[in-house]
């Protein structure tokens, strides 16, 4: 497919083949880690609805792992030639097929399509590119609509295409397709030609389906074993926001540490960029912590963060420490389209030892607080995010005492400052978070210091309070 890319603006250069082939290397690697993790994970077989929601889980992030193995092997190979006539089929059970690519001109009305899509869209190979008014003859009728309106606003308005519709393929097969694309301008300004990539996301949505309805069914079952109080309390925080309250770990001994969060929405009715907090009670009885944002734009974001923190889960769950989890999380989004990282914080907190492990990508340090101080931790050295592929993370240490506090947030979460103002800001928290016995109470000072509304962009926060 031509380049989209105007000429003032040097193409950048394909990675090298064996960056590349490290790279799947160490995505089989990470896979057969999962898939051990997944094996050696209790209940295997057994029909119980917890067991039945880790099985799609795990099962998730190894189609997905498996996809992003398929990606890069596309990235290292190149695309089909249009003329290929049997497009290579993906693996059995794989979530997405190989991306296919497609350029319209409007001058010359002519259309290039790559090998894989004609695949995707289960055309014959020999028969020549739909034009853009051609097109929707392939999608169902009630997604007529959505795809003629992604292309209208594209070509009119310069808007990039980022939706999904379905597809009628021959046999009466019906498949999702997920299409990005954005229009390519000439000299004056005008709309030349638009290109776009596309990708069968069918069995994606499927699986995700299945984990949402195994989530579901456990739901159910632990509710109605619950005592009258216990079920009225659940019932409580089931009506709160989602990204609202404490986060619960499945302890397996004494708590070691108190967590809790909150994500405060911008007041804007389309909000830009992700941002997410998160929490996971290791295997080797460590947690991680990690707090972070996307950018871009509308409802991908949410899939994209998905995407994201099931692999910052897996490589945790495979033993990767924060510096190196950082810079396998830069070899993998180097490789993709999608999504795209804007910064992170990731922590391992040991509790034999009271140890904090932690590394960052252009992100705010974690800020301490301790006595009635508090400071921010010392940046570890290291590269920021998007430097070139194979980086390696610095990462820092700190030894933790019983009632520490530790304050993780993203930017945006002090309105109007950012950095080492915002820091200050919250630094100056320190006499009434020292006053504060459980984390929750923490991030509600911090909530109603700072507002719980009326901000530019998204925030998060996450507390965690040693407690033995």
């Amino acid at each position: 497919m031509p380049s989209h890319l105007s000429a003032d603006r040097p193409a950048a250069q394909p990675p090298g083949r064996g960056s590349v082939d490290a790279l799947i290397s160490q995505t089989r690697r990470l896979k057969g880690d999962v898939d051990a993790v997944r094996r050696d994970a209790a209940g295997e077989g057994s029909d119980h609805p917890r067991e039945r929601w880790q099985r799609a889980l795990y099962d998730l992030a190894l189609h997905q792992l498996s996809d992003l193995d398929e990606h890069l092997a596309q990235l290292r190979d190149g695309p089909l030639p249009t003329a290929a006539p049997e497009p290579p089929a993906p693996s059995q059970g794989s979530l997405l097929s190989r991306v296919g690519s497609a350029e319209w001109n409007l001058l010359t009305d002519e259309a290039s399509w790559s090998g894989e899509l004609y695949q995707i869209l289960g055309r014959d190979p020999a028969a020549p590119p739909l034009t853009l008014d051609e097109l929707p003859s392939l999608v169902v009728d009630e997604d007529r609509p959505t795809l003629t309106a992604m292309v209208t606003n594209c070509l009119v308005d310069a808007r990039p295409i980022d939706g999904e519709f379905r597809i009628a393929r021959r046999g009466g097969d019906v498949r999702t397709v997920h299409m990005m694309g954005e229009p390519v301008l000439d000299t004056d300004g005008s709309t030349a030609s638009m290109w776009a990539v596309l990708r069968d996301v069918s069995e994606l949505r499927r699986s995700q389906r299945v984990v949402s309805e195994t989530r579901d069914s456990l739901h159910h079952r632990q509710e109605a074993a619950r005592s009258e109080h216990r079920l009225a309390v659940e019932l409580q925080e089931a009506v709160l926001p989602p990204w609202r309250g404490s986060l619960r770990l499945p302890h397996r001994g004494p708590r070691t540490l108190d967590l809790a969060s909150r994500h405060l929405p911008a007041s804007a009715h389309t909000m830009i960029g992700g941002d997410w907090y998160d929490a996971l009670e290791l295997t080797d009885g460590e947690t991680l912590l990690s707090v972070g944002d996307l950018t871009g734009q509308g409802v991908g974001v949410t899939s994209n963060m998905t995407m994201l923190l099931g692999a910052v889960r897996g490589m945790a769950m495979a033993g990767a420490q924060p510096g190196q989890l950082m810079a396998w999380l830069n070899q993998l989004l180097d490789a993709t389209v999608q999504p795209a990282l804007g910064s992170a914080v990731c922590c391992r907190y040991r509790p034999a030892t009271r140890t904090l492990v932690w590394a960052q990508a252009g992100h705010p340090a974690p800020l301490l607080f301790r006595d009635g101080t508090g400071r921010a931790l010392n940046a570890p050295d290291g590269v920021l995010l998007g430097a070139t592929s194979g980086a390696v993370y610095g990462q820092a240490e700190e030894t933790l005492q019983v009632g520490d506090l530790l304050l993780l947030h993203t930017d945006g979460l002090v309105p109007g400052h950012t950095g080492s103002a915002a820091a200050n800001l919250l630094l100056g928290l320190a006499p009434r978070l020292a006053g504060n016995r459980a984390a929750e109470d923490c991030v509600r000072t911090v909530v109603e210091e700072f507002g719980a509304s009326g901000r530019e962009d998204n925030a998060c926060v996450l507390a965690a309070r040693v407690m033995s």
